[in-house]
């Protein structure tokens, strides 16, 4: 049963830490998903493998926003079926100004999102756009010309709003048209996409964007030694039917392996963006978004470049989860944070219950949008935004330090061992949109994507998971049954 009042989830807030100057190995935390991101382990003891040691360093922040989904065509005031062009066939009975769990995102929810990140930080380090802007509708009803309509409106809105501010943009799967099809190899799309984020591209990302729609920069602080490295991961999803078949579409993965070697070489620590991230969703069991060569691929370059990894921070699931990436012995050695949609809109995708979410913004901290609420107070007040309230904090809902590998490591157990945190992060993931209560089949799904990004492993994990319980479930049946014959016997 859901609630009453929905919430939805928007952007992402977080620290990051200065790389300090100067000469030597050691380097300063960069960001995790705390105001420390990774560090040296408290109290002298050693680092655990995969996070070496380093040392303290001055704060930084940058907001992450993902999965906008901008529906031009939302019209709260039609009829039940004519609300928007997204919601397909489904009847929008209850749609409101600020929008609706059925639909994508009119603009004034989007306008209301960048609103809310201003007023919590004027003026961040940089932003991550991790792409996805245009509206869950068939291709038919978009055209090249549409979707770059959309993607320069969304530009302009985040540009007008962060004037001053580094922006590192990724484009999503349905930033191109058609949808999914995104190619290895120079296209007008990207041509044009390039164009719009010139200011943002510096002289030697544009022709790599160009010809690819990936780049890497340098971060925008004197204050950090650090590197962003923005991916065009569609070139891996598994409905691109453009990049079946390749070994290497575009020549990313090689030129990523060449890009962290060289970052290792200069001392720089690198955070990867991307839209469509590796591994299984965890709210529908075996669904993987890469081909399997891809993620296989990608993995491996993960294992192998682990050490100059400090994070990374994906969209695409309209989620708030997170992935662990292990060693071939087991051990933790990088972790990658999934940022929840500004969308609201509700999957189609079959076997998935309760799959929208409130919008949401984050900095350490997640900042969400009650839609119900909203919607309810919006009848009076045509121009006032409404408020976007703090939902949680990484460090206080989970007892941990900071949002470091180990942390979440730490994060992981818990989940999986304890129903209090598993409850708490279930409800967390759809942004305290589903509040029903995760049993096992639920923690196995999610436990095990989070832990398991390869695809042989995870279904192993899977399969472990759910004999164990199962086992356990015919033990407590017998041990009941049992009671109930002694307990006769137990009253004479």
């Amino acid at each position: 049963m859901q609630p009453v009042m929905q919430p939805v989830a928007l952007l992402l807030l977080c620290p990051l830490a200065a790389a300090l100057s100067g000469k030597g190995r050691q380097r300063a935390p960069l960001p995790g998903w705390t105001g420390g991101g990774p560090r040296a382990v408290p109290g002298g003891s050693p680092a655990p493998p995969g996070e070496r040691r380093r040392l303290p360093a001055a704060a930084g922040r940058f907001w992450h926003v993902t999965d906008l989904h901008w529906d031009p065509d939302y019209e709260a005031a039609a009829g039940a079926g004519q609300v928007c062009p997204s919601a397909g066939s489904r009847a929008v009975p209850a749609a409101g100004p600020w929008g609706s769990y059925l639909c994508d995102a009119p603009w004034r929810l989007l306008a209301s999102a960048v609103r809310a990140m201003r007023n919590r930080l004027q003026r961040p380090d940089f932003v991550l756009w991790t792409g996805d802007d245009t509206p869950h509708v068939p291709n038919e009803k978009l055209g090249e010309e549409k979707v770059l309509h959309i993607i320069e409106n969304l530009t302009s809105l985040i540009k007008e709003t962060f004037p001053d501010t580094k922006v590192y943009a990724a484009m999503g799967n349905h930033d191109f048209h058609p949808k999914n099809q995104f190619p290895g190899k120079e296209h007008r799309i990207y041509n044009r996409t390039a164009e719009l984020w010139r200011s943002w591209l510096n002289d030697a990302s544009t022709p790599l964007f160009r010809a690819g729609a990936f780049y890497s920069e340098k971060l925008p602080s004197p204050r950090t030694r650090g590197r962003m490295v923005v991916l065009n991961t569609n070139l891996y999803y598994d409905k691109n039917n453009e990049t079946a078949g390749e070994e290497d579409p575009g020549g990313q993965f090689q030129w990523l392996e060449e890009t962290l070697t060289n970052a290792s070489r200069a001392d720089e620590m690198v955070y990867i963006v991307g839209h469509v991230p590796p591994g299984f969703f965890e709210k529908k069991r075996g669904m993987p978004w890469f081909r399997s060569g891809f993620n296989e691929r990608y993995l491996k370059i993960v294992q192998k470049h682990h050490r100059v990894i400090a994070a990374q921070f994906f969209g695409h699931h309209h989620t708030d989860s997170f992935r662990m990436f292990y060693s071939d012995t087991g051990s933790p050695i990088n972790v990658m944070f999934l940022a929840p949609g500004v969308t609201p809109w509700k999957t189609t995708l079959p076997g998935v219950n309760n799959g929208a979410n409130n919008p949401g913004i984050r900095d350490m901290v997640t900042y969400y949008l009650n839609l119900t609420r909203a919607n309810m107070m919006a009848s009076t007040w045509e121009e006032e935004f409404p408020t976007w309230e703090e939902e949680y904090r990484l460090t206080e809902a989970f007892q941990v330090p900071d949002g470091s590998l180990r942390s979440m490591q730490t994060v992981l157990e818990r989940i999986s061992k304890d129903p209090h945190y598993l409850q708490q992060y279930y409800e967390f993931n759809s942004v305290r949109y589903d509040l029903t209560q995760c049993e096992e089949a639920c923690r196995v799904d999610h436990v095990c994507a989070i832990r398991e990004v390869d695809f042989t492993k995870y279904n192993e994990c899977v399969k472990t998971s759910s004999s164990a319980s199962a086992i356990i479930s015919v033990r407590l049946l017998f041990f009941c049954l049992l009671l109930g014959l002694l307990s006769p016997q137990q009253a004479l």
